[in-house]
């Protein structure tokens, strides 16, 4: 098998603003596969988070080529055994893992969520993001994104610096652009761990009135100690995210909150995907798959896997304006797979990505 690597530059329509900073684009890396004429292709999103950048997965992949050569692609075990050799971080390990993975679907032709004997019928309705803003933008961007993405519901970014009261304004701001295009999303709020514990059993009480579902991540990692006190107080479900990022993860917090955020870049491949769901169901844990800052390519990943889980964040893609690949379909608010082989992506045309 012959591995290669490209980069392609992706765009945000609006940037995105965080607790932690904001993010106008990202370089990602498309990891391909080659054997018997069949490509398989993966993508590493470069993250703070996960420490992978492109150009340490190029260099990865540079030290892992010459060790698969006489490797076959259906040896998957054997291929991700050689790259953790090589010290690849996670987000480069699962774009090597998806790609091969696409090249199995291809190799038989059918879409990956089949091979897995998945229900496409069941895929639940992805939030759509809104980050933090003046509440003026707020109000205009949530009506864009209801009526551009036919979204069904929201997630809305929390956490800013200008503390808890800013946060109610951004709320506020986004139900008023909510009404103002007559539509009546479901609410979530993702703190990105900017909150503090106080601040926290606060601002659940406060969003539980207006019509919020659920809180993510509310406190910093390093106060995972204190999630099962919060949950108690907390009128609002608790998921964790930053605190979670493979399904060794998950035992220690069962018991402090309600669910789990598996990201497919953090987790370091498909195979440890299932293993966090299925730990995470162990522990009576919901899932959610949540995503980065990545193109359609590996939310399509999300998308075949995501009849499995409870709640969908697979949204990065519809904050592009160039996104490279085709093949996902977006309806009532639901990201679906294509019925392609393996995971159903390719190359858009360059008019079609903007480039």
């Amino acid at each position: 098998m012959q591995l290669s690597t490209r980069r392609v530059e992706l765009t945000k329509r609006f940037a995105l603003t965080i607790s932690r900073g904001t993010i106008t684009g990202a370089t990602s890396v498309i990891v391909s596969i080659e054997h018997d004429g069949i490509v398989g292709m993966g993508e590493m999103a470069p993250s703070d988070v996960t420490g992978d950048t492109p150009e340490l997965c190029e260099a990865a992949i540079d030290c892992l080529r010459p060790r698969v050569t006489h490797v076959e692609p259906l040896a998957r075990h054997s291929v991700l055994a050689l790259a953790d050799e090589v010290g690849v971080l996670s987000a480069t390990r699962f774009a090597i893992d998806q790609a091969l993975y696409d090249w199995l679907g291809k190799r038989c032709g059918l879409a990956l969520f089949r091979i897995w004997g998945l229900d496409r019928s069941i895929i639940p309705a992805t939030s759509v993001t809104i980050g933090i803003n003046p509440p003026d933008v707020v109000q205009e961007r949530t009506s864009e994104v209801l009526v551009r993405t036919g979204a069904r519901i929201l997630k809305v970014k929390m956490g800013s610096v200008n503390g808890i009261d800013y946060d109610r304004d951004i709320l506020n701001a986004a139900q008023r652009g909510a009404t103002d295009v007559g539509i009546s999303p479901q609410w979530r709020v993702d703190a990105n761990a900017g909150w503090s514990f106080s601040d926290a059993v606060t601002m659940a009480r406060w969003l539980a009135d207006r019509g919020v579902t659920y809180i993510e991540q509310p406190l910093a990692v390093d106060n995972d100690a204190d999630l099962g006190e919060l949950s108690q107080r907390s009128p609002l479900p608790i998921y964790a995210d930053e605190s979670v990022h493979t399904s060794n993860d998950v035992a220690r917090l069962a018991g402090s909150v309600a669910g789990v955020n598996l990201k497919l870049m953090k987790a370091g491949g498909i195979d440890e995907g299932f293993r966090l769901i299925h730990t995470a169901r162990a522990h009576r844990l919901a899932v959610m798959i949540g995503c980065m800052g990545e193109s359609s390519l590996s939310i399509a990943a999300g998308a075949h896997m995501s009849a499995l889980v409870d709640e969908v964040d697979l949204d990065s893609h519809l904050n592009l304006v160039n996104d490279p690949f085709v093949g996902l379909s977006l309806s009532n608010g639901i990201v679906y797979p294509g019925d392609g082989a393996g995971f159903g992506i390719s190359f858009a045309a360059p008019t079609e990505a903007g480039l």
